[in-house]
This record gives C-alpha cells, structure tokens and sequence, in this order.
C-alpha cells in the first residue's frame, strides 16, 4: 500500500482503500488481524488519528471490527461487501458516463458491447 501526500483524496482514504484492497486481494482474509494503528502510523510517517480515521470508516462499514485489546480484524463477509460495494461505483463511476459519451456519439448497444469485447481480448 502506498500513501501519495500529493493525492487530491485525504490521506485517510487512501488508508482505508488501501486496507480495502489489500482484502480483496487476499492480502488480509477474512478474520485475519490487520497493522495496528502505530503501524500504520510509523510505516507512512502520518499522524495516529488520521490512521484512526481511516480504519474507523471501514469499522462503520462492518468490513473490519475491534477485538478489545487484541487489534482489528478483518470481518466475515468483507469481501462479498467490498465487491457489491466496488461494483456500484463502478457502474456509477465508469459505465454511467461511458453510455452518457456513447449517446453523444450515436453508439448502438451492440456497437459498445463489441468495444468492450475488443477490449478483454486485447488485454489478454
């Protein structure tokens, strides 16, 4: 996980996207603890609260929990969370401005639809 200070996007998004994808990658399976807090903040060099912060969010989304004085986990379910969670922002942020551009263009659906084929078979 990488934080970028000169992202647009607060650093304690990055943190909890990262966390994000590292359970979506198996990095951190369901159940497993994730850093601490002051991992967190000695491994990036941030400020504990902003790593608080960040770890709180994905507490409030019930992707992770807090075992009293024993750390934070990785809660069962997580993945199938975060992949319903990914895929409406996809679709929100990629296929809705995708057929808004098509419509100004005139695109078919079968015309976008062989795009996208094309497309998975160039990047295989």
């Amino acid at each position: 996980m990488q934080i970028k200070f000169e992202d647009d996007r607060p650093i304690f998004i990055q943190i909890a996207e990262g966390i994000e994808d590292s359970i979506l990658s198996g990095a951190f399976p369901e159940e497993s603890q994730i850093p601490s807090i002051t991992e967190f903040s000695v491994n990036y060099k941030i400020n504990p609260a902003t790593a608080l912060k960040g770890i709180n969010l994905l507490v409030d989304q019930e992707i992770v929990y807090k075992k009293r004085g024993v750390g934070m986990f990785v809660a069962e379910g997580a993945v199938r969370k975060l992949r319903q969670k990914r895929k409406d922002t996809f679709y929100q942020d990629y296929i809705e401005a995708m057929i808004a551009e098509a419509r100004r263009l005139e695109l078919s659906a079968a015309e976008i639809k062989e795009m996208i084929e094309k497309g998975f078979e160039d990047i295989v």
